[in-house]
């Protein structure tokens, strides 16, 4: 059997006097050396994309992480801080993308701002900022530090017993994550389902409890040097099998 496709939708970014369709290294590496599927980066172009096509060869998708935020537009509030990073060319390639693929029981992995899309794409609202929300902790990098620094653990996640990530680790109840957002999960869209949470209560994943396909959604990065993480290796492996069995029955 040919290898799974798994689409990976871009950002767009200024660089010097261009603009970019822009996806980061270290996604695509998850989807190749972590699932062992091939990602295929998928321009921002929304509702210029031929949906159907992309449906037809698409196995997998896989929502990174970026330094834009989700447009509030898209969840009913209005933009907090102006000085933070949108990209609305991604919002209207990832929101019906998303709804699109869970409908088809295409197997989905979010992680960071595609955690966050998710939830907002199925009818749930963000913290715009979570370090200015009573109960949260700061859960933002420090941008001074050396990079390894930002994505080192940070810390502990409540693992959902008998939940899906629970039994992709078999049983583990508690692991650290690293802790790069400063937006997070707020309402919880309906159908959706806890994984995992912080110690201070902040929703760290979920799955789509009434999506017919695999979906895990991951507020941490666990795409960081995942060969050096046997967690996230299991993770994404999952979700790898999933884009198998899904190719296998098209």
């Amino acid at each position: 059997m040919t290898q799974p496709i798994v689409i990976i939708p871009a950002c767009t970014r200024q660089i010097g006097a261009h603009p970019y369709h822009v996806a980061q290294l270290k996604y695509v590496e998850a989807v190749l050396r972590g699932a062992k599927c091939l990602p295929l980066v998928l321009p921002a172009l929304g509702d210029d994309i031929d949906w159907e096509t992309v449906l037809q060869i698409a196995d997998g998708v896989m929502l990174t992480g970026s330094p834009s935020n989700v447009h509030p537009d898209n969840f009913g509030q209005s933009v907090l801080d102006p000085s933070l990073p949108l990209d609305p060319a991604r919002d209207a390639t990832t929101l019906p993308l998303i709804r699109m693929a869970i409908q088809r029981g295409i197997p989905l992995i979010a992680v960071c701002r595609g955690t966050q899309e998710v939830n907002v794409a199925l009818g749930g609202t963000l913290h715009q900022a979570v370090h200015e929300v009573e109960g949260f902790m700061d859960h933002r990098e420090d941008k001074t530090a050396s990079i390894d620094v930002q994505y080192a653990p940070a810390h502990n996640i409540n693992i959902v017993p008998n939940g899906r990530i629970a039994k992709i680790l078999n049983g583990k109840t508690k692991m650290m994550v690293n802790s790069v957002h400063g937006q997070g999960i707020d309402q919880l869209a309906p159908g959706l389902q806890v994984e995992a949470t912080a110690d201070d209560g902040l929703i760290e994943s979920y799955s789509v409890a009434t999506a017919p396909g695999f979906t895990l959604a991951m507020q941490w990065h666990p795409e960081w040097k995942i060969t050096e993480n046997p967690e996230s290796m299991k993770l994404f492996g999952a979700f790898g099998n999933a884009c198998r069995e899904f190719k296998k029955n098209k």
